[in-house]
């Protein structure tokens, strides 16, 4: 077990009978970038049961943050959904991903494109103040099924808005969007429809996709991930990765069980 990291949670809270979040303590050799996982679990019966998680937090604070489905008869998530304060998670050493910035070709707007807990890794960016430096117009853009799934987004957003060093940030370069498909809310719709009808950039008065501009991180549901990607690629824009930087880079919001 000496590939973990023994972490205590330090706070558990529930947004909605499918999504969760928590926070847990960081050890001080733990190192990643904005937007990366990492393997996290629980030791069941001597032995670690995992699933890569995006760190919701960023590489500047102290505590780790996750967000989560909750799946009844999931390996993992039927048995995380259930810790409390004090209980021991195991987090892997070594963090990875592409959702990092230098993974793409510098460009003036970041589109952060999420569904469900797809949000994580970009709830980590939009606190990283390399971001804002890079880009001129960073638009975060959340689809989900139902309005109280958008809760732990809006939170979010608000909270950093009142921060002393990111609220002028956010004020100055900052759109959130958070869109939902199964209730009336006033953005609705799904992502490829919002941004092929131009639906999106309209709302938020911005001007359409521009390859010669844009640059995209996504991460979510597979058939939103390939809709998607297949809607980019059609446009030009190239995949990007930690050997060949791009237009746009995807992760997948892998846990599912």
């Amino acid at each position: 077990m000496s590939a973990f990291y023994r972490e205590k949670v330090l706070s558990v809270r529930h947004w909605t009978d499918t999504l969760f979040s928590f926070t847990a303590t960081r050890d001080s050799g733990f190192r990643f970038q904005n937007g990366q996982f990492a393997m996290i679990g629980l030791e069941v019966e001597g032995r670690p049961l995992l699933r890569a998680y995006s760190m919701a937090s960023a590489n500047h604070e102290e505590e780790l943050e996750f967000f989560s489905i909750k799946v009844a008869d999931g390996p993992l998530t039927s048995k995380l959904q259930k810790i409390r304060e004090g209980d021991e998670i195991l987090v892997g050493r070594k963090a990875t991903g592409t959702l990092i910035t230098d993974n793409l070709i510098a460009g003036q707007r970041l589109l952060l494109l999420s569904t469900g807990t797809g949000l994580a890794p970009f709830a980590s960016l939009i606190k990283d103040p390399d971001v804002y430096e890079r880009y001129e117009t960073i638009v975060l853009v959340h689809g989900c099924r139902q309005v109280s799934e958008l809760a732990y987004g809006e939170e979010l957003v608000a909270k950093l808005r009142d921060d002393e060093l990111f609220g002028p940030l956010l004020s100055e370069k900052l759109l959130y969007y958070p869109t939902v498909t199964r209730e009336p809310f006033r953005n609705r719709g799904r992502i490829t429809d919002l941004i092929t009808s131009e639906q999106l950039f309209n709302d938020i008065h911005q001007s359409p996709l521009d390859i010669a501009t844009d640059r995209i991180m996504m991460c979510g549901s597979p058939g939103m991930l390939e809709e998607l990607r297949q809607m980019f690629e059609g446009r030009g824009f190239l995949e990007g990765s930690h050997s060949q930087p791009g237009h746009f880079v995807i992760e997948k919001a892998f846990v599912e069980r």
